[in-house]
């Protein structure tokens, strides 16, 4: 196994960016009446009432649909733990009313990126049902990873909290 090739870092960093931005686009669509009554958000564009929820579900489809063809690009194991990530994405805004840890939901969705990386660069000519992240040295880098998101969005939650009091 040797680096990964360019055509799947490109397919990574769009897919990134595209589900990054489904994700904001499910956070904004959940809090919209939330965000409006928040000096911080309230200028955000359904918020706001400059985008209307119609146009955010639009907008929201084009990313998931674009983001569906990049995975369906990478090889078959990649798909059922790419399109089990997709829940995470839309639970995510949920769990800031649900758990006092939405730090936690955050780390495990921000961080299927190392899982569904590890599955395109070694699950070529695997099955669907294959699972090769499921090794002692990648599950440690997601722990470790997951830990870093528990650490960071901790603070920047503090730090949040702190601006608005």
């Amino acid at each position: 196994m040797g680096p990964p090739s360019l055509e799947l870092l490109g397919l990574f960093g769009l897919g990134a960016f595209l589900m990054r931005g489904a994700g904001c686009t499910i956070n904004d669509m959940w809090d919209r009446r939330i965000d409006s009554k928040v000096t911080r958000t309230k200028n955000r564009p359904l918020a706001s009432n400059q985008l209307q929820l119609r146009e955010a579900v639009g907008w929201m489809g084009l990313q998931l649909s674009l983001s569906l063809l990049i995975l369906i690009h990478l090889p078959a194991p990649c798909f059922p733990l790419g399109a089990a990530s997709l829940g995470l994405v839309v639970i995510y805004p949920l769990a800031k009313r649900l758990t006092n840890w939405p730090q936690g939901v955050l780390g495990l969705t921000f961080n299927t990126g190392i899982l569904l990386g590890y599955t395109a660069v070694v699950g070529e000519g695997l099955s669907y049902s294959a699972l090769p992240w499921l090794t002692p040295s990648i599950l440690s880098m997601y722990g470790g990873a997951l830990a870093w998101t528990l650490l960071y969005d901790t603070i920047y939650a503090h730090q949040v909290c702190q601006a608005q009091v």
